[in-house]
């Protein structure tokens, strides 16, 4: 008979999200769209032409959530920031109602005993970036560095995990090569300076 699996004392059972995929208000407290907002909202991008308007309104439901994870035993959350939601622009000065809501939800985590997990980066660039270039434009690793910076002051005290950029192969090759993704761009040659730009993203935001 085969040994049971067992799993180490310190093992996280967790879930997992994003931001556009759940908090709905995206026209609330300062937040502009997107390339997700965009995306979707253009005839034939997404199966019955759904948008992340609404969701789950974890936005305004985040203590019912919580409460869920809570129930199901789980140990760890991984989410991600609304980049759009904390720098509308994408450069300059934090909305801080934005992040007001990314303290509350920590806190309501912590309080119950659940490990935040922090995503800074989960496909949903500002609209103004993908305006003046997107991540083809090594600008925009710069900004992304400016951005972690922020949520970095803002929650380092109470998020010890931090994870800089979900799947960045998705956001560069089926963003701007296939155009599947959100910005829907199909251009090979800017998936590629993407993914590098993407990569200094990453080397930045830890930095920063």
């Amino acid at each position: 008979m085969p040994e049971p699996i067992t799993f180490p004392s310190d093992f996280l059972w967790g879930a997992a999200t994003s931001a556009y995929q759940i908090e709905g208000a995206v026209r609330e407290d300062g937040r502009t769209p997107s390339i997700w907002d965009t995306f979707s909202h253009t005839p034939g991008r997404t199966a019955g032409g759904d948008t992340g308007d609404v969701a789950v309104e974890h936005y305004h439901r985040y203590r019912d959530d919580v409460a869920l994870m809570a129930d199901l035993g789980l140990n760890a959350y991984r989410f991600s920031v609304s980049w759009s939601r904390v720098q509308p622009t994408g450069r300059g000065p934090a909305v801080q109602r934005g992040l007001d809501f990314y303290r509350r939800l920590v806190d309501e985590l912590l309080a119950r005993g659940i490990r935040p997990a922090l995503t800074l980066y989960h496909w949903d660039l500002p609209q103004e970036l993908e305006d003046a270039g997107g991540w083809p434009v090594r600008e925009t690793a710069l900004r992304f560095a400016e951005y972690a910076s922020i949520v970095g002051e803002a929650l380092g005290d109470r998020v010890a995990s931090w994870i800089t950029l979900n799947e960045p192969w998705c956001s560069a090759f089926l963003g701007y090569g296939s155009g599947v993704h959100a910005p829907g761009r199909t251009d090979p040659a800017a998936a590629l300076h993407a993914a590098h730009h993407l990569n200094l993203a990453h080397g930045l935001g830890a930095q920063a």
